[in-house]
């Protein structure tokens, strides 16, 4: 028997699996990862920390598995994106611990920068560009603005506020990556990067498949600290036998919403996937051209094999999960589990509405100082009213985003493929299939990164043969049909939540 071993990389957990040649999950290991907030605004990982939870979830699912790690032919690596670290070259110490995406400490410069006569004249002439040339690449760059989740502006704050690190990039010392990245220099001693992680750095070009030279030159980044990019699957390298017991072949390094597309099957363009867990992400495959928004979604590289380049747009929302474990937090649920019966044991919110914001209103509202709250809570208000409404709220802010999408390409959708945790509340389900009317496809594993660099490493050395193959080992567990009489009574739902997130606007 011959086994593929897939490692996701997330932001609060780590997860390792060896799955069989039929993708059956044979053995499996998570763990916390520590999130550390050393001020206001500030989300750091330590990279000791990170490597100790890498090396025991591996180590504990391969000892309690019984599993001959030579009998592992292919590793995969799915991880966070936009959460990166620098190092020393030579010694492999780290300047800094992981600045995480959700970090905020580069907010204010943001703002600055955003405001500048430079980004000012860069849109203005993208605008003009655009209108000479009709190329994406400069419709794309006539909205342009930095945001706090990618690290362009962080990485500017690092070099400025981390001591010795300017100089030692200067002298070619100082390596930057994100946790892929680092991941693999400490595997194998190389200093690469897949294209799907650096498209979501912001320093990345999409449109010529390079580290962008204007960002580059206007925010003084030294180009020598970049790692070299290649494509998501190939040979990474070798883990080298003293780590595992067995040296394994690392076939694939992918970001994680790239990676969940993947595994979900998705490999047309118009394939439409919605991945919840800690935040939502909307990835819809584009094939071969990367989107241009004009509402705030992002063209991500989704992969690159060979001649094989798809593109990704993608639009989010980054609270989710985070809320359901808030209200665990308050007491208004006792677990997660019990928000669906809770939501349907009503039959409305009782003109209760909750915006999810506490890390602002993403695409396409891109307020990132709006505030969260309920609006409309009254006497009658029940605690399942609140549950509902938080629930509603989260299906209503991917509506949002379905919208733009419709407005923004010429596909028609079909079909929603899910995954991540949230994904398992049959309520929020039922209600996504109901407000965008497209079916819902939910998968018996939720685990849809895990098995995206698990069928790329795999098809990669051989182990199964062709896409059409890994597509039938992936099992579906329910698909939720729209019900066209409950989608006509949210319409309205919808258009007053619309109103009550107008009341929460430009609060901070």
């Amino acid at each position: 028997m011959k086994y593929v071993a897939a490692l996701d990389v997330g932001t609060t957990t780590v997860r390792f699996h060896i799955l069989d040649e039929k993708a059956v999950t044979v053995a499996s290991s998570e763990k916390k990862i520590e999130l550390i907030y050393p001020e206001p605004g500030f989300v750091e990982i330590d990279p000791d920390h990170l490597w100790r939870i890498i090396v025991k979830v591996i180590k504990d699912t391969l000892k309690d598995s019984k599993i001959d790690p030579k009998s592992v032919v292919c590793f995969g690596i799915s991880s966070q994106r936009s959460s990166f670290i620098t190092w020393d070259l030579k010694t492999g110490r780290h300047y800094h611990k992981f600045i995480t995406w959700k970090d905020q400490r580069a907010a204010t410069l943001v703002d600055e920068w955003n405001q500048s006569m430079t980004m000012r004249g860069l849109r203005i002439a993208s605008r003009i560009l655009y209108s000479l040339t009709r190329s994406k690449r400069f419709l794309a760059g006539s909205v342009l603005k930095f945001m706090n989740i990618q690290v362009s502006l962080k990485l500017v704050w690092v070099l400025q506020n981390v001591p010795g690190l300017r100089e030692a990039a200067s002298n070619g010392e100082a390596a930057f990556g994100g946790v892929d990245c680092w991941l693999l220099y400490k595997l194998t001693g190389k200093h690469i990067m897949d294209v799907s992680c650096a498209s979501a750095t912001g320093i990345f070009d999409p449109f010529t498949m390079e580290w962008a030279d204007w960002a580059l030159h206007i925010l003084k980044l030294p180009r020598n600290i970049f790692p070299e990019v290649v494509d998501t699957a190939g040979n990474f390298g070798i883990i080298p036998e003293s780590v595992f017991g067995a040296e394994i072949p690392i076939y694939c390094s992918m970001a994680d919403q790239a990676a969940s597309l993947f595994g979900s099957g998705c490999f047309k363009p118009s394939d439409l996937k919605v991945t919840m867990g800690t935040g939502t992400f909307v990835n819809v495959n584009t094939g071969w051209e990367p989107h241009a928004s004009i509402a705030g979604l992002y063209p991500v590289v989704g992969w690159r094999i060979g001649k094989e380049l798809i593109y990704l747009v993608e639009g989010s929302s980054s609270d989710t999960g985070i809320l359901i474990e808030w209200a665990k937090s308050i007491g208004i649920v006792n677990d997660a589990t019990e928000t669906a019966d809770m939501a349907n044991s009503v039959n409305d919110t009782d003109g209760v509405y909750f915006i999810p914001a506490f890390s602002g209103l993403q695409a396409p509202i891109n307020d990132y100082t709006a505030a969260t709250g309920f609006l409309g809570i009254k006497p009658t208000t029940k605690k399942e009213h609140i549950v509902r409404s938080l629930l509603e709220s989260l299906v209503f802010r991917i509506q949002l985003l379905h919208e733009c999408l419709l407005k923004e390409t010429s596909f028609t959708y079909q079909r929603i493929k899910v995954d991540g945790g949230v994904s398992k509340n049959d309520f929020i389900m039922q209600l996504l299939a109901d407000s965008t009317g497209l079916e819902v496809e939910r998968p018996v594993s939720i685990e849809m990164s895990i098995f995206g660099v698990a069928f790329l490493a795999g098809l990669q050395c051989g182990l199964w043969k062709s896409r059409d193959e890994v597509s039938m080992l992936r099992q579906v567990d329910r698909i939720f049909k729209p019900n066209e009489e409950s989608r006509s009574s949210y319409q309205h739902a919808f258009s007053q939540w619309k109103r009550a997130m107008e009341r929460f606007k430009n609060w901070y």
